[in-house]
């Protein structure tokens, strides 16, 4: 008899990951499938990166590395966030780790107990809720529209807040929204949460330097709050290391200590050769990946304007990440003759089997009136895909 335990029971497939393998295996029959399913940059990883890496090959860097990370790359993460985020932390309260999935996977199973409410506004990445459920917390979900940016005020923050809340979590620029918090908007979050010293803030940062309105702003900057805030970054979507898996955070001593006790007990410490690449790429003047940046710019103009090409799909205008996350719930009801499209699933699959391109519903987003799109491919691929999207769209009617 195969049992299989409640936890894994209670643990759904990342949908990114579930779309992205349903598009391989299309691909695989022959099929010409546009994947805009994965959050993954399609540039090449930097040249200096990868020499470092090399170097570190040659210099037998092979051993098993201290479970929180290498001392020189903890000293190069604590300069890069005081450098680009006027963060004062040690290296002793900086923990590395297999990707910031894996940050964040610690977080939660270090803070958060059976029953403990975990505050995560909607739209989310897909990860929170699966983690906070492993640990068995509550998800407290805080929904936003497309007419409020995908953003929540700090009026819903406080409101939800309760005597069982442990812990806010959120990323901006937000993946799935690409819309980013202002300083007047974390102030206003900061605010709430100096009422409430026992709820840490975990400020997922990933998308930091792909950021189209200018200098990116940490809630950790607030010296009032400091102490609640926990950093999370990584070196996956601004440096294209996405298959490096390196991630770090940036915490209260109690709390880096608790995580490298979690991560002493599941993997150890991280890639030695990714953690030598990781120091180039957080020493480097941020402005060396700048390209990246302008170009995803570029795109993401392009794609609102495709977009606004097709009646009923509805957009904000995303201020970094590389997602559109349009709301296309004007489609639900309609069919094509032969299928109904009841919900963002329906559509999502109708695009993929009609039209081969393969997106990702909102559901798994905290968003079911939407879709994310990515937009880290090329030029030619993007036009494709949306020239597909239009024309099968269009092919939706209303029922008779």
């Amino acid at each position: 008899m195969n049992q299989l335990s409640d936890r894994i029971n209670r643990l759904a497939e990342s949908a990114t990951l579930a779309m992205a393998r349903k598009s391989r295996e299309m691909t695989e029959q022959g099929l010409q499938v546009i994947s805009l399913s994965l959050g993954e940059p399609d540039f090449d990883t930097p040249d200096f990166v990868k020499e470092a890496a090399k170097q570190a090959i040659d210099d037998n860097f092979s051993k098993y590395p201290p479970v929180n990370g290498y001392l020189d790359l903890r000293k190069a993460i604590a300069h890069k966030f005081e450098r680009d985020n006027g963060l004062h932390y040690t290296p002793e309260q900086i923990v590395v780790s297999t990707g910031a999935k894996q940050s964040i996977a610690n977080l939660i199973l270090s803070l958060i107990n059976p029953g403990d409410e975990v505050i995560i506004p909607a739209p989310y990445w897909v990860s929170y809720k699966a983690i906070i459920n492993m640990a068995e917390g509550v998800a407290v979900e805080v929904p936003s529209s497309v007419e409020q940016d995908f953003k929540i005020s700090k009026e819903q923050l406080e409101a939800s807040i309760t005597p069982k809340t442990r812990m806010l979590l959120f990323s901006s620029p937000c993946n799935p929204s690409g819309s980013v918090y202002s300083k007047a908007d974390l102030r206003g979050f900061a605010d709430v949460l100096k009422k409430h010293p026992n709820i840490i803030c975990v400020s997922d940062e990933i998308y930091e330097h792909i950021n189209f309105v200018g200098g990116h702003v940490s809630i950790g900057a607030f010296d009032d709050i400091f102490d609640q805030v926990v950093t999370v970054n990584g070196v996956s979507k601004a440096f294209a290391m996405t298959g490096w898996r390196i991630g770090y955070i940036g915490a209260p001593a109690w709390i880096a200590k608790a995580c490298s006790k979690m991560q002493g007990q599941s993997t150890s410490g991280a890639n030695t050769i990714a953690q030598k690449a990781a120091q180039a790429a957080v020493s480097a003047d941020p402005a060396s990946i700048h390209y990246m940046r302008d170009e995803f710019l570029k795109r993401r103009d392009m794609m609102l304007e495709l977009l606004a090409e097709m009646p009923g799909v509805k957009t904000n205008l995303p201020e970094g990440a590389f997602y559109v996350f349009p709301d296309v719930s004007s489609f639900f009801g309609k069919t094509n003759g032969s299928v109904t499209i009841n919900n963002a699933e329906d559509l999502s699959m109708y695009l993929l089997e009609e039209a081969h391109i393969a997106l990702v519903t909102g559901d798994a987003f905290g968003a079911p009136a939407c879709m994310r799109i990515s937009y880290a491919a090329s030029e030619a691929q993007l036009r494709q895909a949306m020239s597909r999207m239009k024309t099968a769209l269009s092919q939706l009617k209303e029922r008779s």
